[in-house]
């Protein structure tokens, strides 16, 4: 393992002529439009009731209690003054905290900050005495406290919650929400553990594995380390804690979903829904870094491979089965039945950032990259106001709407979703890139990726002045504040060749102020997936640099399954999409018939990011395409 460490986001600032519209995107519209939503005031779109909760919290006093015994509540399945919305809604507000935190880094401002801590005051009004911080249970019913940790939720609320309160305190100094966490934090690790009287169970949906440890890393306070890791441990051990909380046998039938079918340290698959696992595998990275620990970061690996190499979309989505929002089997990768949620890419590029900082191997920063700049940003809308949860790879608008399959499928992004995970999630990674760019130890450090900004890390000052993502051109100005290495990421699309390169990263010695310019030129080429992903037989894809491209029909017609790419085309832009040389194929208007040469007619194709479709109106998109 070659261990480095995070450069606090402080120390980090970005100016980056592709990154600055969407950061800034994200900060007078994203921020402000989903502040609204919260508190359900977006015309059109479904309830939040997020704000709406902890309001109800704040004013309980637990005598009066209503059922806990659905994951969602609704005017028309629960009584008014009762909880409502989805059992995990108090996230959604912790989510939008952590934005607020990251972008107020960059960019102070007052009203936003006040805005924030008026928030942050009626949640920490709402907490218990004790610490304990979960408005359905609050307001419900606290005697069903910690009763159901399969699927209420309680742990998963709790970690964003620390999240957030970790990176507002880190951000502007106020404590507020960080000792709201704490509190919380201290209950946990009294209530669970191997001590006599202590619950031995871990949460049904991961995060506070990986939220514990950032507490860990704020305080230097090793019960939480200790407590993510009993997590990890106790996680999927017979007899099943499921099974004992539920009165049940079940020998572990289900528990797939949880990724508690077996002990984490004995898992090489990546099983299960696709966020729970991704956000359990980042927790697990962390603590086998802070406890050296080999046998954990193996099975680390062992997942990590199974993901990039079995599971993985060509645009960094995961996750392929709407059932279960999971991961399916291997090389099952269907295009137009894929679910790929948006929090899903988020997480992986989570679980990315633990490994490459255990591990320096350019594999895991390439992922991340390839999930960001595609599936994470097809996830918001161009005006930052609408969004898809799920990010498929072929869409008909028309079998969107009647085929039973693919109604989770949307053409078009929606305003807002009563189980909102993912725009809050997309906020907070946005506003917080810095984390994701560099890494240090004593001797070097590493840039993951090329978005352009400066950074003070320990061992020295880095500027970088980047054209990455329009022609793969960057300029490194370093400054070491002692000997020390410079290791830079290699792109797996440039065919850029190093001198002193090790698992993907060139190595420079630097003793002295010195300015490297690099170019990854990046050209557009077919991709094709292996032969096992039986969706994708005798068609590729498109990529340039960092983007995967689609085609849509309002540049190519209607019926994209007719288009063919010429194998030899010379690809050319017209500054906005590529274009291709190709042929749409003329269908038959006979069900079936002598099979004879299907006619085709020459044609153009354009093509443009995929993060960009659905922009235009309802219409189809494909990724692949036929070749001839």
């Amino acid at each position: 393992m070659t261990l480095s460490k995070q450069i606090e986001q402080r120390r980090v600032k970005l100016d980056d002529p592709f990154w600055n519209k969407i950061t800034e995107l994200v900060r007078r519209e994203v921020i402000p439009y989903q502040y609204e939503a919260l508190h359900d005031r977006i015309e059109g779109a479904e309830k939040s009731y997020c704000i709406e909760n902890f309001i109800k919290a704040a004013k309980a006093d637990g005598s009066k209690k209503y059922p806990v015994d659905k994951w969602c509540y609704t005017d028309e399945n629960t009584e008014e003054g009762a909880f409502h919305g989805w059992v995990f809604q108090d996230s959604d507000a912790y989510k939008w905290l952590e934005a607020v935190a990251y972008s107020l880094i960059n960019h102070p401002d007052r009203e936003l900050e006040a805005k924030a801590d008026e928030i942050i005051d009626l949640i920490c009004s709402a907490q218990l005495e004790n610490g304990y911080l979960d408005t359905l249970y609050i307001i419900n019913d606290r005697d069903k406290i910690f009763t159901n940790l399969r699927d209420f939720h309680e742990l998963y609320c709790f970690g964003h919650l620390a999240e957030a309160g970790v990176a507002y305190y880190q951000s502007t100094g106020k404590r507020r929400l960080l000792d709201a966490a704490l509190r919380f934090a201290d209950l946990i690790c009294e209530t669970f553990g191997e001590k006599e009287g202590q619950k031995r169970g871990y949460g049904g949906h991961e995060i506070a594995e990986l939220a514990l440890v950032k507490l860990y890393e704020a305080t230097g306070d090793k019960k939480y380390l200790e407590t993510a890791r009993f997590f990890i441990n106790e996680r999927g051990k017979k007899p099943y804690y499921y099974d004992l909380e539920h009165n049940v046998k079940t020998e572990g039938e289900g528990y797939f979903y949880n990724q508690a079918h077996k002990p984490p340290r004995e898992q090489s698959e990546a099983v299960g829904h696709a966020v729970r696992g991704v956000y359990l595998y980042s927790g697990m990275a962390d603590v086998a870094k802070y406890c050296g620990d080999g046998e954990l970061y193996a099975a680390c690996r062992k997942i990590w491979d199974n993901i990039e190499k079995r599971k993985m979309y060509i645009t960094g989505g995961i996750g392929s089965t709407v059932h279960g929002e999971a991961f399916s089997f291997d090389w099952d990768l269907p295009n137009d039945l894929a679910y790929c949620e948006t929090c899903a890419s988020i997480g992986l590029i989570f679980f990315a950032r633990r490994m490459e900082e255990t591990c320096a191997d350019s594999r895991f920063a390439a992922v991340a990259e390839r999930a960001l700049y595609n599936t994470v940003l097809s996830g918001m809308s161009e005006d930052g106001k609408r969004f898809f949860y799920v990010n498929p790879l072929e869409v008909d608008p028309v079998a969107c709407r009647v085929d039973e399959r693919k109604k989770h499928i949307k053409a078009v992004r929606q305003k807002w979703f009563s189980c909102a995970c993912c725009p809050p999630n997309l906020a907070r990674i946005i506003s917080s890139l810095g984390a994701y760019c560099y890494s240090e130890n004593e001797d070097t450090l590493f840039v993951h990726q090329y978005i352009g900004g400066s950074a003070d890390a320990d061992i020295a000052t880095l500027s970088v002045i980047s054209d990455y993502v329009e022609n793969g051109k960057v300029k490194i100005k370093i400054t070491p504040k002692r000997k020390m290495r410079l290791a830079l990421r290699i792109p797996e699309w440039s065919g850029y060749t190093g001198e002193n390169v090790k698992d993907g990263y060139e190595y420079f010695d630097i003793d002295g102020e010195r300015e490297i310019t690099l170019d990854f030129k990046p050209a557009a080429r077919l991709v094709k997936s292996s032969e096992h992903v039986r969706a994708n037989i005798g068609k590729a894809a498109v990529q340039r640099g960092v983007f995967i491209y689609c085609a849509e029909g309002t540049d190519n017609g209607e019926g994209l399954q007719l288009l063919s790419i010429d194998k030899d085309t010379a690809f050319k832009t017209d500054g906005e999409f590529l274009i291709a040389d190709g042929y749409r194929a003329v269908p038959s208007e006979e069900l079936y018939s002598e099979y004879t040469e299907t006619k085709q007619t020459p044609t153009k194709i354009k093509l443009l990011p995929y993060y960009r479709w659905g922009n235009r109106g309802e219409n189809e998109m494909s990724v692949y395409l036929n070749i001839k």
